[in-house]
């Protein structure tokens, strides 16, 4: 699964919690965690998982 992202750098999604739509910055893959995070451009210093996150 290592490089298989559902979202895709500058791609606009929706925090699920929230509604808020926000930008993928990076995404990157937990090993240990066997999967797949993301940092979004309006909020830099946290990280959201696939699951977290919806399209459009």
């Amino acid at each position: 699964m290592k490089g298989n992202y559902k979202f895709a750098k500058n791609e606009l999604v929706r925090i699920s919690a929230t509604n808020e739509q926000v930008t993928i910055v990076k995404a990157k893959y937990i090993t240990n965690m066997k999967r797949n995070s993301y940092i979004v451009k309006e909020h830099p210093a946290t990280f959201y998982f696939e699951e977290e996150l919806e399209k459009l």
